[in-house]
């Protein structure tokens, strides 16, 4: 897959996700094989504006590319004034949010709203693409519901606009997150551009990326909400796609150092404890699914407003742990023999 200088063989990316994707968490996804992350979407209207908090979430680390940073608006001119700021960052290239489904953004005709007019959509791309010097991409969804699937007449216009690469999430706006992701429009897709299609929407595992490659010819998988405190997950997936073995979980240890690894690198970047503390904790179901106890410790995570005791629970956590694994280890090799008797 080729975007401007880049060029990654089956990427695996980082999807932009509001409120998720920030610095900190983009840094531990890279160092765990994510090919390209993406920004949380920025507004337009608030990078014009000078808005503090638009402007936070152009904060970019070395350590981070290549990295796109992902805009959204409604208004062709406040998009190209944005998307000049938003290349003052350096990202590897700017991508448009035409996707996102939820209300607020739709009513200011933006995101999943452009679905309902296409050549506006592709006016927007084509006057990004002649704004800024480094590629310009799009993220977007089948159509605005089910009875209006439009992204191939989408794609082929925005290809003829110059964008360098299409990342479509398998759902109608109307679907939000609910039913499944319809895999089978990325392969047509492919039919009818040859342009870069990235596959996003239901990847929630590296057998779910394996699979995407295998069933769609798509040219990157995109992973979202399963990466959520499971950063492992591209690690997990690269191994499968270089070696076509499954790795082994990662270990409660690692679990639990990565946990709070992140959680400090957050109190860093937003230079507040109690704020970051407070915004780490949608991450905690992730990094301590299916371990023991998980739900209790969660709970008693989620009344802590510093690091000091979070850091002390999880050190003892691990801890038992250990020796949880210790006293189950029997059974756990008695069940391996059982199973390798009924396959034998």
């Amino acid at each position: 897959m080729k975007i401007g200088s880049l060029d990654i063989e089956r990427g695996v990316l980082l999807a932009p996700m509001e409120d998720v994707s920030d610095s900190p968490f983009r840094r531990i996804c890279r160092r765990f094989g994510a090919d390209i992350v993406y920004t949380e979407f920025i507004s337009s209207d608030g990078l014009v504006r000078n808005a503090p908090r638009s402007f936070q979430k152009l904060r970019i680390e070395p350590d981070e590319h290549p990295i796109a940073v992902q805009i959204f608006g409604g208004h062709i001119p406040t998009m190209v004034e944005a998307a000049r700021v938003a290349i003052e960052s350096n990202p590897d290239f700017l991508d448009i949010n035409c996707g996102c489904w939820v209300k607020n953004v739709v009513a200011r005709n933006a995101g999943a709203a452009l679905l309902k007019d296409p050549p506006l959509m592709a006016a927007m791309a084509r006057a990004l693409v002649e704004a800024v010097p480094v590629p310009v991409t799009v993220k977007t969804r089948l159509g605005w519901d089910r009875s209006s699937i439009v992204i191939c007449d989408v794609a082929r216009m925005l290809e003829d606009a110059g964008i360098a690469a299409l990342a479509i999430h398998c759902r109608t706006r109307d679907m939000g997150h609910s039913g499944s992701a319809d895999w089978s429009w990325v392969a047509r897709v492919k039919e009818v551009v040859s342009i870069p299609v990235i596959l996003n929407g239901d990847v929630a595992s590296a057998l779910d990326v394996k699979r995407a490659f295998e069933e769609t010819g798509c040219d990157a998988v995109m992973i979202g909400r399963a990466a959520i405190g499971n950063p492992f997950i591209f690690r997990q997936a690269r191994t499968l796609l270089q070696t076509g073995q499954l790795e082994p979980p990662p270990h409660p240890d690692e679990r639990i150092a990565v946990c709070l690894e992140h959680l400090r690198l957050l109190i860093e970047h937003r230079a507040d404890e109690q704020r970051a503390v407070r915004e780490f904790r949608k991450f905690y179901a992730g990094y301590l699914k299916s371990l023991p106890h998980a739900a209790t410790i969660r709970r008693e995570l989620m009344e802590f407003d510093s690091y000091a005791p979070i850091e002390e629970r999880l050190l003892q956590y691990a801890e038992f742990l250990r020796t949880y694994d210790r006293i189950n280890e029997p059974a756990i090799e008695q069940a391996e023999e059982a199973v390798q008797e009924l396959q034998g």
